[in-house]
């Protein structure tokens, strides 16, 4: 599945500077519909109603982590991104035990901060 700008994408975390320099960088790269949520429940509440193509979420977030999000998306019931959307963790977290939890949640994509605008392109064009 191709990603393209007019695809619908999701920016999840509680940090609201880290949701600001996400969503700059992904508007830079030509995307144009951007929605937000500061917390796996709100995401939660986003996914069931738009067909996103792609999420990029944190993994430390309170009190659902990104994992549990990840895991949460992976067996939504009639979300319309349940399965066919590709998702991508951002984290300080690289031990490669958490990178092989992420694997087995279903996970697209794995960025580490700190990052550049061009990691994280290059990491969604992987996709």
């Amino acid at each position: 599945m191709q990603i393209n700008p007019i695809d619908y994408v999701l920016v999840v975390d509680d940090s609201a500077s880290m949701v600001k320099i996400v969503s700059n960088i992904i508007a830079k790269l030509g995307y144009k519909n951007i929605d937000t949520a500061s917390c796996g429940a709100e995401a939660l509440q986003k996914i069931r109603q738009t067909s996103y193509k792609l999420i990029l979420s944190d993994w430390n977030m309170e009190p659902m982590t990104g994992l549990e999000f990840l895991q949460n998306v992976r067996k939504t019931p009639n979300a319309p991104t349940a399965s066919d959307v590709k998702f991508m963790l951002i984290t300080a977290e690289s031990k490669p035990e958490n990178i092989i939890a992420a694997k087995q949640a279903g996970v697209s994509g794995y960025v580490v901060k700190p990052f550049t605008a061009d990691t994280l392109k290059a990491k969604i064009e992987a996709l």
